[in-house]
């Protein structure tokens, strides 16, 4: 069996080498392959700043600084997985739509060699699409959603694609199983005092951000576990979950959010779950001059990565 990992940096520098996550190999074969880091380059459905289609590129770049072992979870990932970076789905800059099928059907063969995807926005807006790749497959499953904003308004200046868009569409197209799914983080100034009440009417489990710090992270954890149980899982990481200070490279920041060193703890915890896909998204280069913002991501994607060793490792 043919195993995939990373270029060891102790044998060539970190700065050398094409981009890759992790400077895994870039490779379009799908056999002997258990995990894929896939770009998705749009940022079609921004509704302020817009450039997002860069974040796949930045979270790349900066992810040459991840090493092989992760001490916290105590794994080293690529003694358990065999992973790649698949490069970039394609889309169609300024339509949306046609932009979405073309996403859809070329994530659809990854998700049916049993990969696990593994991808970098982009606005979320690709969301829509990734869920719908993943459903034909899998059947609708459990959202485990970190945001500052629930995404779940109806439209957006008449239109029904947006970044603020996809969830409500999602569970309408019955794509995500909403009594088990919940969306964490929420906060900051909404569009009127019912805004917050959408994703609830929906079905969804919210956990806004002061709740959170009213619970504390090892509550949430648990909640978020006893929420999901043992459903199919897949995670969407909005990067404004995290507070600005810490990542301020994004579309609509929202201040009073939580540490980097907080939102790792969080995700670790979810070491357990059956997870069948995960996203980071809206990371914005522009407005990450020092690239802390990318470089969180890629810790993000890192941990994911890590998750997914855990849960090999316990198989045995």
């Amino acid at each position: 069996m043919k195993k995939y990992k990373p270029v060891d940096p102790i044998k060539s520098p970190r700065f050398s080498g094409i981009k890759t996550f992790m400077r895994l190999p870039f490779v379009k074969e799908l056999d002997d392959v258990d995990f894929a880091v896939i770009g998705v380059p749009s940022d079609a459905g921004a509704s302020f700043r817009t450039g997002q289609r860069e974040g796949p590129a930045a979270i790349r770049k900066v992810s040459a600084l991840l090493r092989h072992h992760n001490p916290i979870l105590n794994i080293s990932p690529f003694e358990y997985l065999s992973g790649i970076d698949y490069g970039d789905l394609p889309v169609v800059p300024g339509y949306i739509e046609e932009g979405y099928k073309r996403i859809e059907e070329s994530l659809v063969p990854v998700i049916e060699a049993g990969i696990i995807p593994i991808l970098l926005g982009g606005d979320h807006a690709i969301t829509l699409p990734e869920l719908r790749a993943i459903t034909k497959i899998h059947g609708p499953v459990s959202l485990l959603h970190f945001d500052s904003h629930s995404d779940t308004i109806d439209e957006y200046f008449g239109k029904p694609y947006n970044h603020g868009t996809p969830f409500r569409r999602a569970i309408e197209e019955e794509l995500i199983l909403v009594d088990s799914s919940i969306q964490v983080g929420l906060r900051g100034s909404i569009y009127s005092s019912e805004h917050l009440e959408i994703p609830k009417s929906l079905g969804l489990e919210v956990v806004t951000t002061e709740e959170m710090r009213e619970i504390g992270l090892d509550s949430l954890i648990d909640r978020i576990k006893k929420r999901v149980g043992n459903t199919k899982v897949f995670l969407s990481f909005d990067i404004d979950f995290v507070d600005p200070a810490y990542a301020p490279g994004t579309g609509t920041p929202e201040v009073g959010g939580f540490t980097s060193g907080e939102t790792l703890k969080i995700i670790r915890g979810l070491k357990d779950l059956d997870f069948i896909g995960f996203d980071v998204v809206e990371v914005l280069p522009s407005f990450d001059p020092s690239e802390i913002t990318a470089l969180l991501a890629a810790n993000v994607v890192y941990e994911f990565i890590s998750i997914l060793a855990n849960i090999k490792r316990k198989k045995g």
